[in-house]
């Protein structure tokens, strides 16, 4: 048969009636389609006058048991996907009475919507399960040779457009386009259903086996990491958002201005807000090639931008700013006027009207609005070569009250509040990962050496130089390690450098000779009994 397939019948079911009655009007009054219809739809398509068939007429049999069985039936489904094609199937629908339909429209029950009220018993939700609507969409889609499927009321102006360029017909490549929509709109259904129920199901044994991801697209990316990769932006679909993205998360926040977001900006833009939500204190974090460079908390969000700005201004040249308070002019004044900082991206929970007036002076920078600011995701997620990795978001959680103290010398007041956020940074940092802190900024980072003690040298190299510029006495630092140390190396060297406190996991079968050194050095050492790798 031809691609193109002329609409003589259409069934209509739908739960948002958007739209629904003009395109119902359209395809009586220029193409003379038969419309059938159901329920709620029919009257409202028949209270606009126009001529409409019941559901009930068009079966012989009368919807039952409170609606549930309405278009679970031979001559709807046999209407579907009868191929028109098969001299055989056009016997038996001739046999049976059936007369074929050209178009369905139909839209689903609102279960998602129906779950999100706090309110909503079992029995609700349950009865909130379309069965007839995702029957009669996955029907019409697997005909897409024959059937036109509409799931969207965004597509009826596209299709009766295309209707009046051919004659009252639909194009094939029309047709597969919205085949494809369809079974994207079941899965996720389907997947939003089972996730829920999963939730309820405290009594089933093992309610992870099976992992189900619904994700929606966003845009398509200039390119990947580097300009010969291809790269998309997908966004968790509902259902999904509660584990595996937070309340105010990187994609779904507002970009008031700038160019579109590159994949690294993604990448180290999530970064950089990720680590800024594990203050309370207002905090910022200047971020670059998924590393913080800069970090610091203060009594008001534009001094901690100063003070992390200072930490390593060479290296926050083209990096990321993440904030956990709202973004003043003072601030904007700050990066753009006083430091003329280039910035590829901001990130703030909001900012001020005259902070935004100053940013739109600079075009290019992207700025992102999250609406506000809590602690993150509760699962990440990464794709590997044939699978997926799934695990739990780390977040410094550690209570200081179940902290160990094995040196002699034990941390003084001043120096457990510097160690506590130095601790906090060092997550953010590539392993193996130091983290020199003075003054609670983050002034030496050493990330990702293939030895810790590499990354101590580099982190206390950073240190000093920050020093130097700063007019700073140099020494007097604190010091954060990811994970413990294999050797005493680590800490001989940070003791050289003027490090005086530390912080680590501990757990080292040569934890005793650390130790030692610490007391060698009349370093004060804290074991927190957890790691913050980051890999």
């Amino acid at each position: 048969m031809g691609s193109d397939v002329k609409i003589a019948r259409a069934l209509i079911s739908v739960t948002d009636k958007t739209g629904v009655v003009d395109f119902a009007r359209t395809l009586v009054d220029d193409f003379g389609v038969e419309i059938i219809s159901t329920g709620g739809t029919a009257r409202a398509i028949e209270d606009a006058g126009v001529p409409v068939t019941p559901i009930e007429e068009f079966t012989g049999y009368p919807e039952m048991m409170d609606g549930r069985v309405k278009t679970l039936h031979p001559k709807v489904h046999g209407a579907l996907l009868a191929r028109r094609d098969s001299e055989q199937h056009m016997q038996e629908a001739a046999q049976h009475g059936i007369k074929l339909i050209d178009l369905v429209v139909v839209n689903l029950y609102e279960f998602e919507k129906t779950v999100a009220n706090p309110e909503v018993t079992f029995a609700d939700a349950i009865e909130h399960i379309d069965i007839g609507g995702p029957s009669m969409l996955r029907s019409a889609a697997k005909n897409a040779a024959s059937v036109t499927v509409i799931s969207d009321p965004a597509d009826y102006d596209a299709v009766l457009a295309e209707m009046h360029e051919t004659g009252g017909c639909t194009t094939l490549s029309t047709r597969r386009r919205l085949q494809v929509k369809v079974y994207q709109t079941t899965a996720a259904y389907d997947t939003a259903i089972s996730r829920w129920l999963a939730a309820q199901a405290s009594d089933v044994a093992d309610t992870s086996a099976k992992l189900e991801i619904s994700l929606e697209k966003v845009d398509d990316l200039r390119y990947g990491e580097n300009p010969q990769q291809k790269a998309t932006v997908y966004r968790f679909a509902e259902g999904c958002e509660n584990t595996a993205s937070s309340q105010f998360p990187l994609v779904g926040s507002e970009q008031i201005q700038g160019k579109p977001l590159s994949y690294n900006n993604y990448l180290d833009a999530d970064a950089a807000w990720n680590l800024v939500r594990e203050f309370d204190e207002p905090a910022c974090v200047i971020l670059k090639h998924q590393n913080p460079c800069g970090s610091a908390v203060a009594e008001d969000i534009t001094a901690a931008y100063d003070r992390a700005f200072a930490c390593d201004p060479k290296s926050a040249f083209g990096g990321i700013i993440a904030c956990n308070r709202e973004v003043p002019f003072e601030l904007v004044e700050h990066f753009a006027d006083q430091n003329k900082q280039f910035v590829e991206v901001i990130i703030a929970p909001g900012y001020t009207d005259d902070a935004l007036e100053r940013m739109a002076k600079r075009p290019n920078l992207r700025v992102l609005a999250t609406g506000g600011v809590d602690h993150g995701a509760q699962v990440e997620l990464r794709s590997i070569d044939g699978g997926m990795l799934v695990q739990e978001v780390d977040h410094v959680t550690e209570d200081p009250a179940t902290f160990t103290f094995p040196t002699d010398r034990k941390p003084t007041d001043a120096e457990m509040a510097e160690l506590e956020f130095a601790w906090k940074v060092c997550k953010g940092v590539k392993s193996n990962a130091i983290l020199v802190s003075k003054g609670k900024a983050g002034i030496g980072m050493g990330p990702g050496q293939p030895n810790r003690v590499d990354s101590a040298l580099l982190a206390c190299e950073r240190a000093e130089d920050f020093c130097e510029r700063e007019g700073v006495e140099k020494g007097g630092f604190a010091c954060a390690s990811d994970a413990f140390f294999p050797f005493r190396d680590n800490v001989d060297v940070l003791a050289a450098h003027g490090v005086t406190c530390i912080i680590q996991p501990g757990g080292s079968k040569r934890d005793d000779e650390s130790i030692q050194a610490c007391n060698e050095h009349g370093i004060a050492m804290v074991f927190t009994g957890a790691r913050h790798f980051r890999h």
